[in-house]
Parts: structure tokens; sequence; C-alpha cells
């Protein structure tokens, strides 16, 4: 698949499959296009919002014209019944429920305010936790754990975004390399890897890392390692390898635990099992 634009609109593949009755273009960057659709079911006749990801081929994310065909691979290994995908002419598409609630990082922005009118909450973080680790019960490893994919909704949270998931055998034809995630999450091991052979292999670990770095950037407003905000990727990634990161300036037994996350060694850090029954025991 070669460089192409984003659609401005669902592409007709899409539309034989989904009639939308309202639709929002939430997300328009890197390769990947994201609407929120309202919808009839078309078994119950009863509407329901999805969340239409769409796939193209962008200078520097080739692999996005896969992603939302790899991502529904995996969510059909935990939700089968739900997910519905195939191919248009730049790429591929998915159709999923759509999660409603804020992010974890909007969700906190109280306890980033001037006033600091909040602490974080631990059943949140407990939450979040829990996600993680039924998703590492289950086979899979995130490799894309941050703020923006962990939906606070009143279930629980809801991880989300699982395009980069690896641990389960992915059809080869919607499968490419793991070349890290969004930097500010990413563990030393992960940036190491990346700086010396352009790809890296996530693990239950790094997934930790990830989610203790989102923890206090939300609890915090602050990046688990300092560098400038406008740094090249190999600047950024060479920063998280140096270290050390930021000092945990979360309160009590929850930021001792992102502290533990954090940890440069992944041998030095907690399980997600084990993080949910230091949090457990935090409530």
């Amino acid at each position: 698949m070669t460089t192409s634009t984003p659609p401005r609109e669902i592409p007709r593949e899409v539309l034989d499959v989904i009639t939308p009755e309202s639709q929002r273009l939430v997300l328009d960057r890197r390769g990947s296009t994201v609407w929120h659709v309202t919808a009839a079911n078309r078994a119950t006749e009863e509407t329901a919002a999805y969340a239409v990801k769409v796939g193209y081929a962008s200078e520097t994310h080739a692999h996005t014209a896969l992603a939302p065909s790899r991502e529904a691979y995996v969510l059909r290994t935990l939700r089968p019944d739900v997910i519905r995908d195939g191919e248009w002419g730049q790429g591929t598409w998915n159709i999923q429920p759509w999660h409603p609630g804020p992010s974890l990082y909007e969700k906190w922005e109280p306890c980033r305010s001037a006033k600091r009118s909040a602490l974080p909450d631990v059943l949140d973080a407990l939450s979040c936790t829990e996600a993680l680790s039924e998703l590492h019960r289950v086979g899979w490893v995130h490799g894309d754990v941050q703020p923006a994919h962990l939906i606070v909704g009143q279930q629980g949270v809801t991880l989300i975004d699982l395009a980069l998931a690896r641990g389960r055998t992915v059809p080869e034809r919607y499968d490419f390399a793991y070349r890290g995630c969004l930097v500010h999450y990413e563990a030393p091991e992960i940036s190491r890897s990346v700086l010396e052979t352009g790809t890296a292999v996530p693990t239950r670990a790094s997934d930790v890392y990830a989610l203790g770095a989102s923890l206090m950037i939300s609890a915090t407003g602050w990046r688990h390692v300092a560098y400038p905000d406008d740094a090249p990727r190999d600047v950024q990634r060479q920063a998280i390898v140096d270290g050390p990161h930021r000092p945990v300036t979360i309160p009590g037994e929850l930021g001792q635990l992102v502290n533990a996350m954090l940890m440069p060694s992944p041998a030095d850090r907690p399980t997600a099992a084990e993080a949910c029954e230091a949090l457990c025991l935090a409530l």
C-alpha cells in the first residue's frame, strides 16, 4: 500500500455495513481516522454508538493502513461478537462499540489544577490496573498503554486501541513490526531497542511501566522523564534510556506503587496482578 491521503468521509465499503444516523470525526492524524457513529443495530434495531476506525498509509506510519484489521483480530479474541472489519482502497477499517466516558487524563484533571482540588482516585487506578492485568491474563501485551487509551466508564475502565498488541498469533497479512509507541510512556528497554534496532518487543513489564507513566502524568501533569517538548524522537528516547525518571510526587501508597512501576529494570517492577493487590490494600 502506498502513501495516501486521509478519507474525508467514511468509505463506501464501511457504509455497506453500517448506516449512520449521525457521525462525528473525532481523530485524524498519523494514518488513522476515527468517527463516532450512531446507528441502528441491524439485529435488534436499537440505536447504539460505534467507533469507526479507518486506516491509511501516511508518510511516517505506513503500518497504520493495516492497523484497524489487526486490532479487529485482537478484539475478536476478547469480544468475538461485536467487531466488524474489512478493506477499502487505501487500507483497512473496523467497526467496534463506542466506550463512553472520559480518559484517565481527563478524569484526573482536578488533580493537576492550580488549586490541586482533588487527589488521584485509587479506585480509578485499580480499575486501570485490573484492565491491564486481565489483558495479560488472556495472553496479550497491549504495547501502547497511555492515558488516552484508559477510558473510565460507569462499569470500570476499558483499555482501548489494541492495534499494537502482541503475545498471540496474528494473521500475517495484517501483521507488522512493533516500532515503539508514544514515547512519553515507553519503558527504557523499549526505547533502547528502538534506538539500536528500529524495533522492539513489548512485554508485560513494559506495559506496567507505561501504566505507571500514565498514572504519573495524569495525576501530576509531568512526564516520567524530562526532555524538551520539541525534541526529536531519538533524543526523547535517549533521555528515557539515560534516566533517571522524575521523582514521583503522588502521595501515599499510590505514589509508592507508581515509583515501583517505573523502576528501570523490568525485573524490579511489580506485575499488573501484584499492582492490583497493592491497590486493593490501599483502598
